[in-house]
């Protein structure tokens, strides 16, 4: 069941490489064609570049099923696990908003850092061991869950945040790059980028209030000042930030993004650098 597993991932992985080549085709082919070709051909490739991701979605899918049927409990034990989920989270929000808004350049960005994160995962010791007694609980389903949409709208605010840098820049230093005109506006981006870290600011909260109430279930107090638990105050505490720097019109735009640059690194060292450097009671490497 392993090599299935290593398989379903690598299918995975080849999907979103192929997603990406279609989707920068797409946009290259559009910018360099005449508007009677690109009604021809653009779509087609953007439509391959979906579809793309929807197979690899679905193998990502397959693997966490298999992982579950070779563990016996949900793919939420420890790091690799986890990170599974997370890559599978990344893509739904990712799809969400490319159905909703119909903005497929945001894969050409998005789906490098999932490439990047399957890639870790390959790496990875890919045993299965018992759940810990501290994670059999019906409250690991709502943590882990919430986790999984948070850091997914945060992976995807980040990428329009980069988006946006890119663009900015050409605009600010009076750049006409061709490469870059297939960016959407720099305000779509901004708001599009607003509305996730909402969506992901809601579902932080409900990830700190949900381990609140487990750790006291499993350890006797709401909070310990566990790194894992210190870490995440602190990346809620920066996007804390950038929502209140929002009703600052002086804020808005490039310093804002900054502010949400910033929360998607502290994110990462919440999820993997705490793991990996800061033992603790959550260290489920």
């Amino acid at each position: 069941m392993e090599k299935i597993e290593l398989i379903s991932l690598l299918l995975t992985l080849l999907w979103y490489v192929l997603a990406v080549f279609f989707l920068l085709a797409a946009a290259i082919f559009s910018r360099k064609s005449s508007p009677s070709q690109k009604g021809e051909k653009g779509p087609c490739l953007s439509r391959l570049g979906t579809w793309s991701i929807v197979a690899g979605f679905l193998f990502n899918s397959a693997a966490l099923i298999i992982r579950y049927y070779r563990t016996g409990h949900p793919p939420m034990g420890n790091m690799y696990e986890f990170l599974l989920l997370f890559v599978w989270g990344i893509i739904l929000v990712y799809l969400i908003v490319e159905f909703k808004y119909q903005v497929k350049q945001i894969g050409i960005f998005a789906l490098p850092l999932a490439i990047a994160l399957i890639l870790w995962l390959i790496t990875m010791d890919k045993g299965s061991v018992p759940l810990m007694p501290a994670l059999r609980s019906d409250w690991l389903y709502f943590h882990v869950f919430t986790a999984v949409v948070s850091y997914g709208a945060f992976a995807i605010a980040f990428v329009l945040g980069i988006m946006y840098l890119l663009k900015e820049k050409t605009i600010d230093n009076g750049i006409q790059s061709d490469c870059l005109t297939f960016l959407p506006q720099l305000g779509f981006l901004d708001e599009l980028s607003y509305k996730l870290i909402v969506i992901g600011m809601s579902f932080l909260t409900l990830v700190i209030v949900t381990g609140a109430i487990w750790a006291e279930s499993a350890w006797g107090t709401y909070w310990s000042w566990d790194p894992k638990e210190t870490w995440s105050l602190i990346t809620w505490f920066i996007y804390a930030g950038y929502l209140h720097a929002r009703f600052l019109k002086e804020w808005r735009g490039k310093r804002s993004v900054m502010i949400s640059v910033l929360g998607f690194l502290a994110v990462m060292f919440t999820f993997a650098g705490v793991n990996l450097v800061l033992p603790g009671l959550h260290s489920y490497v």
